[in-house]
């Protein structure tokens, strides 16, 4: 009878074990993760004009005209760009000769530090404005401290200069910008050699001026916004033409070999057409920039429009980007501006 009832016992115990697992709360099932979007859409944002990105170790830094500091926006995929966080990189002291106006801010990696070019003037911006240098150490151009370096600029030709760039070629670095001669408002490209980031050595030297009627369009003739792209054994200077009020503003290019001289002049040769302009929705396309995929696949243009005809220089402008690929005589071709919330793929890679 002992050993009946122990059996009896055990058996309504494992029943009840049985029961519990059987009916107690099962877990939540996980829901599959969302899928990865494949496209993007234009206007990456709202507003954003002159826009420029630079490209370390997978992460994207951007920076656009503000008008009254420098800021920098980070992500690891362009085609998220307005969920990246926002830094105030510097502020200039008020009534100081770099405060008013500042404009197309480009960060570069040179020689184990960040730097920072960019326009800005004390308040007159028809006559006022010159090339700044600031300079950061941290790895992360986000952090650190900011210090100003100076003013970049020749002792024989200190005249109104924007959208100061830099690049390599030969060995050497190089400072292009756009530029004034003595009591004249027409707007050039000019060059220098650098003797070191915030350091300009020799004369400068003009590249190029408005020739061409596309390049004429608005109150002033206008060469700006130069920016450089090498492949294939060539260097490219894209450059935005025309006044940046007028929906004429396009983008056009001058080209040398990659074993030339740039101080040269004559080793430039220009394209006497103009190799991006305005589509629908994108009215004034230009002061571009190029990055690679994340993959390192595919080039990417990057350039601000206009979103309808007639909006000027202001902050209506908004930054895009496109992929583009390259012409059988080694230059590149952009196609024309894509339209506005129309899918477009991401990046390769992201």
């Amino acid at each position: 009878m002992r050993h009946l009832l122990l059996f009896v016992l055990l058996g309504l115990n494992c029943g009840a074990c049985q029961k519990n697992v059987a009916t107690g709360t099962a877990p939540a099932p996980v829901p599959p993760p969302p899928p990865t979007a494949t496209t993007f859409t234009n206007p990456l944002l709202a507003s954003g004009p002159d826009p420029w990105v630079y490209q370390k170790d997978g992460v994207y830094y951007f920076l656009i005209t503000s008008g009254g500091d420098v800021r920098i926006r980070k992500t690891a995929k362009m085609s998220e760009l307005a969920t990246g966080p926002i830094v105030i990189a510097w502020q200039p002291v008020p009534n100081g000769p770099n405060s008013r106006d500042i404009w197309a801010p480009e960060l570069h990696f040179l020689d184990g530090k960040w730097y920072i070019y960019f326009t800005a003037g004390p308040g007159n911006c028809c006559g006022g404005q010159r090339l700044w240098v600031l300079e950061n150490a941290s790895p992360d151009p986000t952090q650190g401290t900011w210090t100003e370096k100076g003013r970049l600029y020749t002792q024989a030709d200190d005249y109104w200069a924007i959208d100061g760039t830099v690049f390599e070629q030969g060995g050497k670095r190089y400072l292009l910008w756009s530029g004034q001669r003595a009591n004249d408002d027409t707007q050039r490209i000019f060059i220098a050699q650098m003797s070191n980031p915030w350091t300009l050595t020799g004369p400068r030297v003009e590249l190029s001026q408005p020739d061409y009627d596309w390049e004429k369009y608005g109150t002033v003739p206008v060469n700006e916004g130069p920016e450089i792209i090498q492949h294939g054994g060539n260097t490219f200077l894209l450059y935005s033409a025309s006044h940046c009020g007028t929906d004429y503003y396009g983008l056009g290019q001058l080209r040398m070999s990659s074993t030339a001289d740039p101080l040269v002049a004559s080793n430039w040769t220009k394209s006497p057409t103009p190799v991006f302009v305005q589509n629908t929705n994108a009215y004034g396309p230009g002061h571009n920039g190029f990055f690679k995929s994340k993959d390192g696949t595919e080039d990417w243009l990057i350039y601000h429009a206009n979103s309808q005809p007639g909006q000027g220089c202001g902050d209506l402008r908004n930054p895009r980007m496109q992929k583009f690929t390259w012409n059988a005589d080694g230059s590149p071709n952009f196609g024309r501006p894509a339209l506005l919330n129309t899918p477009l793929p991401r990046p390769s890679g992201e």
